[in-house]
């Protein structure tokens, strides 16, 4: 496991604040935050209790968080490795050509960088929102076709190339996907079917979801140590959207949200520079890679309800990015 120096410091107590305030308005029970700056932990927060049942667990560093489509970044990495194996060929290849069991004509002209940018345009398999590459709608369908790409490939279900490839390689021993519930986990009193990576069901300390963030920042490297292809991490954060997008949709990578310029409909705050990279689930978890700072923020809630009236959750995210970069600047 991977060891950073820890220097907290004081600049983020107003960071943890706004990230209290937003757990009361949404409702949630739990909260942490977790900031990596030049290879130093300078904020680790935890608060709150794991759900509001008599003698909840209290939130440490041990509490393990349902993040969501935060899991979409692990697909991600995935298919990356997939690439730079050569299992897959390009990311302009069709669907087809690997899924040969699915309606060509239903998937015809769509691309694995359309699934990974959700700009495939699909509802679902047999209804088209609009045409590939013209527009961006965010949706599972490209995600849950990208993961049987991936079974098919490495005969074997994404829960177990990650944990053969990331997780036992960096000593991950809070991550992965959970199918029963123990009290580590920060439940949200769901069922899921399998533990096998086809669905919302990662969860992850805060402490290790940083340490995923900061895998990528250094492109692969840990303690001066090459342990996966820099490539790889170069490729899902290097924006691979169609060209021709209209100028407020996001810009994506392999399922991150990258910037490139200030755009409307993106989760990105605008004094975030060119180049940072985010994902965010539906819980409220978040992860904010910065690598001009050389810096990684998250962010994690256990947010169950619909957002509030009131609410808006993309600014509040962008919030959350400024604010970061606001309390960098004072370090």
């Amino acid at each position: 496991m991977l060891n950073l120096k820890i220097s907290k410091n004081k600049s983020f107590i107003e960071l943890n604040d706004y990230v209290s305030h937003v757990k009361n308005i949404i409702s949630a029970t739990a909260a942490a935050t977790f900031i990596i700056h030049h290879d130093r932990i300078v904020n680790e927060w935890y608060s709150g209790v794991h759900d509001n049942s008599k003698d909840s667990r209290l939130v440490d560093e041990e509490s393990q968080f349902n993040v969501a489509s935060v899991r979409k970044t692990f697909l991600g990495f995935a298919i990356s490795l997939a690439l730079h194996e050569g299992k897959v060929r390009s990311i302009d290849d069709l669907v087809v050509d690997y899924l040969n069991d699915l309606d060509r004509e239903a998937l015809s002209h769509i691309t694995i960088r359309h699934l990974l940018t959700h700009t495939h345009g699909l509802g679902d398999l047999n209804n088209r929102l609009f045409l590939q590459g013209t527009d961006w709608k965010y949706n599972n369908i490209g995600v849950n076709l990208l993961i049987e790409i991936i079974r098919k490939l490495y005969k074997m279900p994404l829960s177990q190339l990650l944990e053969e490839r990331v997780f036992s390689p960096m000593g991950f021993r809070q991550t992965g996907w959970r199918k029963e519930y123990n009290e580590k986990l920060v439940w949200l009193n769901e069922q899921y079917k399998d533990d096998q990576g086809n669905y919302a069901n990662l969860f992850i300390s805060t402490k290790e979801l940083a340490y995923w963030g900061y895998l990528h920042l250094n492109r692969g490297s840990i303690n001066g140590k090459q342990i996966l292809p820099k490539e790889i991490f170069e490729q899902t954060t290097t924006i691979i959207s169609p060209p021709h997008l209209e100028q407020q949709l996001p810009r994506n990578g392999f399922f991150w949200f990258v910037q490139d310029e200030p755009r409307s409909l993106t989760e990105l705050g605008d004094k975030l520079p060119y180049g940072s990279f985010q994902s965010l689930g539906a819980t409220g978890c978040v992860c904010l890679v910065i690598p001009k700072c050389k810096t990684v923020a998250i962010r994690m809630y256990n947010q169950t309800g619909q957002n509030p009236l009131g609410y808006d959750y993309l600014e509040d995210i962008r919030t959350f990015g400024n604010l970061v970069c606001k309390y960098l600047e004072d370090l």
